[in-house]
């Protein structure tokens, strides 16, 4: 996918000094997003150790692995086991880690950042057969989050098109979290994927009339709404969950809440072990981890949903709404034909992008 034609936007001229704002504001959050060998979450030192592991992750499961690491850390396979940690949109980490990133662990919004991988020999190929649930630890669903009170009286796909309400969502260029955020609608609109025509006349529709950012990943998206762009943030529901978590010590313009569709996308977050680790019983002893009932707890906690069924079942009550069709990837025919169709150079989605950006 042609990224960088799709990050040039044209803003309408009441917009430019707002967006300068956003930008200045994002430059402080991706550098926060970005962690080291010195990380400290939580005041918690996960550096020291005889051995080191290097995680590679897209932007938002950040506050998770603060929690998961030092947990991991407190385990006899753990003890002696140090971390360093890189955040960011998922394509651009991929891409990184294809370079030759120094890398053990990758963590992904979407499969194909990880089949990158493997075409570039540093990722098995049977890498989904490794782990549980073709390898995804964590998930979540997308969510819808608007403003304190529901100013705009947002309830369902549709009323996203009503005139005059502007939706914050990241770039598919960059950003896997932006991809699952379309593929809900383009999912409810086109019955699964039965009418694909409507489905992309609703996305064309949003991009067009209602998407004026383009923020390159989820994390960034959250900030835009935060600093005050946009009546809607289509996003992750853990993301959701940690805006509404911060609502007590938010000023009220920062205020919000969030909606679950009735009808919406399983999200599915891979995670691999990099073949040319220096240490692959570190990398693996950690990836096996986050599989464990523990860590699985431990992300439920953080607003991800669990993959384990039992800690699902037992975490259900943290997780609200009336979801009457969950539409999974695999019900879309799979990455290959989703990127192929919507996403790819060619794709439609691409191109409903491509047209707004060219006007």
């Amino acid at each position: 996918m042609n990224s960088e034609k799709t990050h040039r936007r044209v803003r309408r001229p009441r917009q430019i000094l707002g967006c300068l704002a956003v930008v200045a504001a994002l430059v402080v959050s991706v550098a926060a997003c970005g962690g080291g060998s010195t990380d400290e979450p939580g005041g918690i030192d996960i550096s020291s150790g005889g051995r080191h592991v290097n995680l590679a992750a897209y932007a938002v499961p950040k506050v998770g692995f603060d929690t998961v690491i030092p947990a991991f850390r407190e385990t006899p396979e753990g003890r002696d086991i140090g971390f360093s940690q890189t955040y960011g949109a998922s394509g651009d980490q991929s891409r990184k880690a294809a370079r030759g990133l120094p890398v053990d662990v990758v963590n992904f919004s979407v499969a194909p950042d990880v089949t990158r991988l493997v075409d570039a020999g540093v990722v098995d190929d049977d890498w989904e057969d490794q782990r549980p649930n073709k390898s995804v630890a964590f998930g979540s669903v997308v969510a819808i989050v608007v403003r304190a009170g529901n100013p705009k009286n947002i309830r369902t796909w549709d009323d996203l098109l009503k005139p005059g309400v502007e939706v914050v969502t990241p770039n598919p260029g960059s950003s896997g979290s932006a991809k699952w955020n379309l593929l809900a609608p383009y999912a409810a609109k086109s019955d699964a994927g039965k009418n694909p025509d409507a489905g992309i006349d609703y996305i064309r529709s949003l991009v067009r009339d209602h998407i004026h950012v383009l923020p390159k990943s989820g994390r960034e998206a959250t900030t835009t709404f935060q600093q005050g762009q946009g009546d809607v943030l289509i996003s992750y529901e853990n993301e959701a969950i940690m805006l509404e978590r911060g609502n007590a010590g938010a000023p009220a313009s920062q205020r919000v809440q969030y909606i679950v569709p009735s009808e919406t996308f399983r999200i599915d977050n891979p995670v691999a072990v990099v073949n040319t680790s220096t240490d692959l019983a570190a990398a693996n002893s950690f990836v096996d981890y986050l599989f464990t009932p523990a860590a699985q707890r431990l992300w439920a906690q953080a607003g991800f949903r669990p993959t384990d069924p039992a800690v699902a079942a037992q975490t259900s009550a943290d997780f609200p709404g009336d979801i009457r069709r969950l539409t999974t990837i695999d019900d879309l025919g799979g990455w290959s034909d989703v990127d192929d169709q919507l996403f790819g150079s060619g794709g439609a989605i691409t191109a409903a992008y491509d047209e707004e950006a060219g006007r």
